[in-house]
């Protein structure tokens, strides 16, 4: 059984900062990207950032510069530093391990979701 555990949501300020990070416990190795999404009521979940095992990122064209994506994988940790937050960064931020076998995910987890509320 795989768990994904989230922490360092909440509140912050428009240019704050917010650290998020992410450990997975259970059969989860090096092999997994891992990722962050974001739910904002009304519309699709999108992703925010990824990172393959090799160190490889991709992140939404809005966080570009601002947001940057780690792991661990000794841990089986991921990270997502968040800076220069702006209102419209609010959303609950999902944590993803997913392992691809020929393309298809054959394995996919999810953490339960932090809420990150971006407010003067």
């Amino acid at each position: 059984q795989v768990q994904l555990v989230e922490s360092g949501g909440g509140l912050a300020q428009p240019g704050g900062s917010l650290r998020l990070s992410c450990t997975a416990s259970g059969n989860i190795d090096s092999r997994y990207l891992l990722g962050w999404y974001l739910d904002v009521p009304g519309k699709k979940r999108d992703l925010v950032a990824d990172i393959t095992s090799g160190g490889s990122t991709r992140y939404l064209d809005s966080v570009k510069g601002r947001f940057t994506i780690s792991r661990d994988n000794a841990k089986n940790a991921v990270y997502l530093q968040m800076d220069n937050l702006k209102p419209e960064d609010t959303a609950i931020y999902y944590c993803n391990a997913v392992l691809y076998r020929a393309g298809v995910p054959e394995y996919d987890y999810w953490g339960q979701g932090t809420q990150v509320t971006v407010s003067s």
